[in-house]
């Protein structure tokens, strides 16, 4: 098995090489698209099903809505098609066509051509808002919590598995209220919703923040976001929720009939997470051996490799084994026993090294003669021998202390790349040189922070919503400032 590119060689390479060996996704036949294989997406679906019973539990139902949004509805909301518009893909016609100048190709029939061009959704809150305008005549009719989980087209340039796909999976939340403050409440609540998945499940440290106005969603009067840093000092958006006011109520005219009779638009949330959280939850953990993941999204959760010579001990190894696999599952625990014969075990090791599985048991004869087994951790490939007797206590107490040790390894990374700088030399220097997050003063000009962007690649990742007030002087123009907001290049 070919050893991967290490990170300080070269991070991307390194990047592109762990999701293809290990077996995550690979770039198909259409240019800019990924096809998520087995493996990549039993992760996406364990972190697909604990976001959506997190959902319910704050009141969200699940729906669908198409895919293809016609091109004057889509244009409705001015500000939201203009914040697209470059990356959308245009349906125009609707059928195929032999080509009588080439024999068995095709072509599109010059016949076929649509009276209105379909948009495929980039976002779907022009199709949403139209729907909703149906739905919603009253009070009684508030709120709407609904989520749906989609795909979605960007036209995107250049591309990344995960990162940034043409098309990518998605969630995406679009709820209507009667007041301001509920939406407001909505937007708040659900970037802590995706602060606790991102923490408590992928135990990836984030900083909880609102974008500066240049970095809003098209069409937000604000947008939450939580932002993550990868370990080659890079930030990564992990998710967003919008405050829409009633921009979306009014390019659709969705009113309600209040208690008291009079007419009054609704107020709009919307909020959403990807496939991007895949790429996140590798470059937080992972390391030059392959992929590292917590207990709670690791497919396989506990690998058994059996080690034996012959047909006796295989016999005595499968009977043990088989029964720390019921042990273990009774707990709840994902284990896999491997008892393939067509690979050896060391191969197999590597691989589930490669793989991120958390913890691995070699069985074998010699071991079992003293009662014990060897117990591996990928965290930090140590090895323990473990008794038979105490091992159906030792695994879950073992991978919730991987899972800590991981989350507190990336935790320290980032608070040891939060660096506070008052000086614009000083502020190039390190965005060079070390990376990470720079807090820093801001004179909350788009023309300052647009600059700062074209000289630097940096851009506001956000103002933390735990920023505390004072009073500075922007690193850029020297400008009276009243908070540090964090910058950084990012993915």
């Amino acid at each position: 098995m070919a050893k991967l590119t290490s990170r300080e060689e070269d991070y991307s390479k390194w990047y592109n090489e762990l999701v293809v060996k290990a077996d995550l996704a690979e770039n198909s036949g259409v240019r800019g698209c990924m096809v998520i294989k087995p493996y990549g997406y039993a992760i996406w679906e364990k972190m697909q099903a604990q976001l959506d019973k997190m959902f319910k539990e704050t009141g969200h139902q699940n729906a669908y809505f198409p895919l293809f949004v016609p091109k004057h509805m889509f244009e409705a909301e001015e500000t939201n098609a203009e914040g697209f518009a470059k990356e959308c893909a245009v349906v125009t016609h609707y059928r195929l066509k032999s080509n009588p100048d080439e024999p068995g190709k095709l072509m599109v029939d010059p016949d076929a051509k649509l009276e209105e061009e379909l948009v495929v959704r980039p976002t779907s809150e022009a199709i949403i808002w139209s729907t909703y305008r149906n739905w919603i005549q009253s009070y009684r009719d508030l709120p709407i919590l609904i989520n749906q989980w989609a795909n979605v087209v960007r036209w995107e340039m250049r591309t990344r598995l995960f990162l940034r796909t043409a098309e990518f999976l998605w969630q995406e939340g679009h709820t209507a209220h009667a007041t301001k403050q509920e939406a407001i409440d909505e937007t708040v609540q659900m970037v802590n919703v995706y602060a606790d998945f991102a923490e408590n499940y992928m135990k990836m440290p984030v900083v909880k923040g609102v974008k500066s106005e240049s970095e809003r969603f098209a069409g937000a009067e604000d947008t939450y976001c939580i932002e993550a840093l990868m370990q080659d000092g890079k930030a990564l958006q992990a998710g967003t929720s919008h405050f829409l006011g009633q921009n979306f109520a009014k390019a659709f005219d969705v009113k309600y009939a209040t208690s008291e009779g009079t007419q009054e638009y609704v107020w709009a949330t919307s909020w959403g997470v990807s496939t991007r959280l895949m790429g996140a939850l590798i470059m937080t953990h992972s390391d030059d051996k392959g992929l590292v993941l917590p207990s709670t999204l690791a497919p396989i959760q506990v690998v058994i490799v059996p080690i034996y010579f012959n047909d006796e001990q295989k016999a005595l190894v499968d009977e043990k084994s088989e029964a720390i696999v019921k042990s273990l599952k009774e707990k709840g625990i994902s284990v896999k026993y491997d008892n393939d014969d067509k690979q050896k075990p060391g191969w197999k090791f590597a691989e589930y090294e490669l793989k991120g599985v958390p913890v691995r048991i070699g069985v074998g004869p010699r071991d079992l003669e003293k009662g014990q087994v060897e117990v591996a951790r990928r965290d930090n490939l140590t090895k323990e021998f473990v008794s038979l007797e105490s091992l159906e206590e030792a695994i879950p107490a073992l991978l919730s202390e991987i899972d800590a040790n991981i989350y507190n390894k990336a935790k320290s990374y980032r608070d040891s790349h939060i660096t506070e700088v008052n000086d614009w030399d000083e502020f190039q220097k390190l965005l060079e040189e070390k990376g990470g997050f720079l807090s820093a003063h801001w004179d909350g000009t788009m023309e300052t922070e647009a600059k700062i962007q074209e000289l630097t690649k940096a851009t506001i990742r956000c103002i933390p919503l735990d920023a505390k007030q004072e009073e500075g002087k922007c690193v850029y123009t020297g400008k009276p400032s009243t908070q540090r907001v964090l910058f950084a290049k990012a993915y």
